[in-house]
């Protein structure tokens, strides 16, 4: 017996302190109802089965955390990415620097087959870096002077030197951690649902114990030990812990998984959301193309000349993020045009830009656009039929006596087309194509996806307009874009996906889901995924409730004993945890 009430102090004794302090905050919860198991078992004599159930309890609280632990550490790998110290360059020598030491503009050289310390700029040196750390993308990237890279990324055969743009505590890498402990941190719907559930279940399974215990001995002058032992058991079967634990445990392990495929998500609420996708959304420019546009045609108009189209066209563009803007500098530097800064700019999104260029009113946009600002369109009308009709976007370009169209072409993503089957097969019933280009330009583009459904000429608040129609028409609603440009319509959207926001910030803040690369296949994975997390907690919760039926009946029988009832509530808890866990190695195979 001495050695029984050892193992019981021992075992028993943290469960008994928690229990205290849940008690003391008018509370209750497992602690609780193993304590007055324990302390039931003890009052009745019942020395060895009280000290098996401390044991077995104290074991199954031990594997619980092991397993537990191993989920929610998960992230230690992402922080391992990161490289500790840096080769700084400085005065024409190097220090090996912790990268906590690193400053923005300091000058680090990486050598090959090293981890790159911070987001930085190459200044010399080309090789190829593995981002898939932090894109998921594994195919290297080619770097050289000028080109981006990320901290955490592995630089390949050759020598880099990178001028750092941000410290290390603001690199993409750890933007990726801390937003990835805040999702792991949040509660999903359907654990506060289990939680809110719980906090009325526990004192219930109390009550009823009590009852069990007392009314069929005074009433039916049934045996009270008998009785009471059995409500002991009730207590320990009717422990809530596989309840409780079944859906966070399957949160922390899809999140991770996700952030390991190069997809950050938000917190559970928004995982739960994509599992019940019905109708997808696409922005065209950057999301379903490329968005490696470039300038195809430069037609004058009224004797003016393409030199003369083009710098104008560069000087209004300057200051403007579209990329269609992008396409057009790089035309003008690539023929070495000249073209300066404008004055007293304008922007008018989805339409166009108004600005002075060396004291003259210039403008660029689409054809609603001139119209809207009272620009005759009339010679511009055969020549746009004509590029609409190639598929290409065209942008009128007026400046004083110059006038002309620039014709701008994209291609779509090579994984588009599979993407929208794979999204169809997996029972997405709705799938449009959203864009502010003309109709023929959009109008192609979705025949080539497969696409039924396609909206032209929008503007931001008319894409969130079309949002709101799709969601009233099918219900749960995913709208993808660029996290910036569409932020309306992501916003509105229940599930707004930004696409490869590897370093930017600002999308990552914007989007509930960002894909850190512009691979699109990792969509059909994303729904994958969720929704096989939804199904694993379905089951987990099921299972959970069957199992306590089942020994429920099997006390009432008078079949089972106090440590089988330990057994199994610990039994489980631990296989709602290992199958929840199976989701942290789920693999990709779109």
């Amino acid at each position: 017996n001495v050695c029984y009430l050892i193992a019981i102090f021992s075992g028993g004794y943290y469960a008994a302190r928690s229990a205290f302090y849940t008690i003391l905050a008018k509370s209750t919860d497992m602690n609780v109802l193993m304590t007055i198991a324990v302390m039931g078992a003890i009052a009745i004599g019942e020395i060895e089965e009280g000290a098996i159930v401390s044991f077995l309890f104290s074991l199954g609280n031990l594997l619980q955390s092991y397993t537990l632990d191993k989920t929610r550490n998960a992230i230690r790998s992402l922080m391992d990415l990161a490289p500790q110290e840096a080769h700084l360059k400085a005065s024409g020598t190097l220090k090996k620097v912790p990268i906590s030491a690193l400053q923005i503009n300091d000058v680090v050289v990486v050598k090959p087959g090293e981890k790159i310390p911070v987001d930085g700029i190459v200044i010399i040196g080309d090789s190829s870096v593995n981002e898939s750390p932090i894109t998921g993308e594994s195919v290297p990237v080619a770097k050289y002077p000028g080109t981006m890279v990320l901290g955490g990324s592995i630089n390949g055969s050759g020598l880099l030197e990178i001028k750092a743009q941000k410290r290390a505590e603001d690199s993409t890498l750890s933007r990726i951690i801390h937003l990835v402990e805040e999702a792991q941190a949040q509660k999903a719907p359907s654990q506060q649902l289990v939680e809110k559930f719980s906090k009325v279940y526990t004192p219930t399974v109390i009550l009823c114990s009590l009852l069990i215990t007392v009314l069929p001995p005074l009433i039916f002058s049934l045996p009270f030990i008998e009785w009471f032992y059995r409500g002991l058991m009730l207590l320990v079967i009717s422990c809530p812990c596989a309840l409780v634990i079944s859906t966070p445990v399957s949160i922390v392990s899809a999140i991770f998984c996700a952030s390991r495929n190069g997809i950050l998500i938000k917190g559970g609420a928004y995982l739960e959301e994509m599992g019940r996708i019905h109708a997808m959304a696409f922005d065209k420019t950057g999301t379903i193309t490329k968005s490696r546009l470039a300038v195809t045609d430069v037609i004058p108009i009224n004797g003016s000349s393409s030199t003369d189209i083009l710098s104008a066209a560069a000087s209004l563009e300057l200051v403007s993020e579209h990329p269609l803007s992008k396409a057009v500098i790089k035309k003008a530097v690539s023929e070495r045009i000249k073209y300066c800064e404008p004055l007293e700019f304008v922007s008018y999104p989805g339409k166009g830009i108004k600005a002075r260029i060396n004291g003259d009113w210039g403008y660029i946009g689409n054809l609603a656009f001139f119209i809207e600002q009272g620009i005759p369109v009339d010679a511009f009308k055969n020549h746009l039929q004509q590029l609409e009709a190639e598929g290409k976007t065209a942008i009128l370009v007026q400046r004083g006596n110059i006038q002309g169209i620039v014709g701008v072409a994209d291609t779509l993503r090579d994984e588009a087309a599979v993407c929208v089957n794979e999204l169809k097969s997996c029972g997405i019933k709705y799938i449009s194509l959203l864009s502010g280009d003309n109709e023929q330009v959009v109008a192609a583009m979705a025949r080539q996806l497969g696409v039924t459904e396609y909206f032209a000429g929008m503007l931001p608040e008319q894409k969130l307009e079309i949002i709101n129609k799709i969601m009233t028409r099918y219900g749960k609603t995913a709208m993808v874009g660029d996290g910036i440009n569409d932020a309306p319509a992501l916003a509105a959207s229940t599930v707004g996906i930004a696409m490869g926001v590897a370093g930017t910030d600002t999308a990552l803040e914007t989007a509930d889901i960002a894909l850190m690369s512009d691979d699109l296949l990792k969509l059909p994975f994303l729904i994958h995924l969720a929704r096989k997390t939804l199904t694993i907690i379905k089951t987990n919760i099921y299972f959970s409730i069957l199992v306590k039926i089942i020994f429920i009946m099997a006390v009432f029988a008078g079949t089972a004993n106090l440590w089988m009832a330990v057994v199994a509530d610990t039994g489980t808890s631990l296989l709602v945890i290992l199958n929840g866990m199976r989701l942290a190695v789920l693999k990709n195979k779109s």
